[in-house]
């Protein structure tokens, strides 16, 4: 049963992580169409694919450590929370944080189950 779930909690959050860097890119294309220049275009483009970069770097980080990942991914998600509050609709918050907290938790388990699961060399006596 553990080399079924094992690779499962591996790749999980990883494509996950992809998946909703994508998504979010999404958002930075609103910048087109507002009649800007091309160099008032590019200089918005890079600004909105601003969170994108925090979610790559943090997707990078989290690919070597989980632990590290998953708490930059519950910190993604807290922040964009608190600095959203109270000027969207809930599903805002559920598309955007939700997936953050869940990639988040994700990590920590494949974190937890690797610690957990991989047998521990016995204490050095000296």
């Amino acid at each position: 049963m553990t080399q079924k779930i094992k690779p499962w909690l591996f790749w999980a959050p990883r494509i996950l992580g992809i998946l909703f860097a994508i998504f979010i890119s999404l958002f930075a294309l609103d910048v087109f169409g507002n009649g800007a220049g091309f160099w008032e275009t590019l200089i918005g483009l890079l600004i909105h694919l601003v969170p994108t970069y925090l979610v790559v770097i943090s997707l990078l980080i989290a690919w070597r450590w989980e632990r590290l990942g998953a708490a930059l991914f519950l910190a993604l998600g807290g922040a964009y929370l608190m600095d959203a509050w109270g000027r969207f609709d809930w599903t805002a918050y559920a598309a955007i944080s939700g997936p953050l907290f869940l990639i988040g938790i994700l990590f920590m388990t494949d974190w937890l189950y690797n610690k957990f699961s991989s047998p521990q060399p016995p204490p050095v006596s000296t």
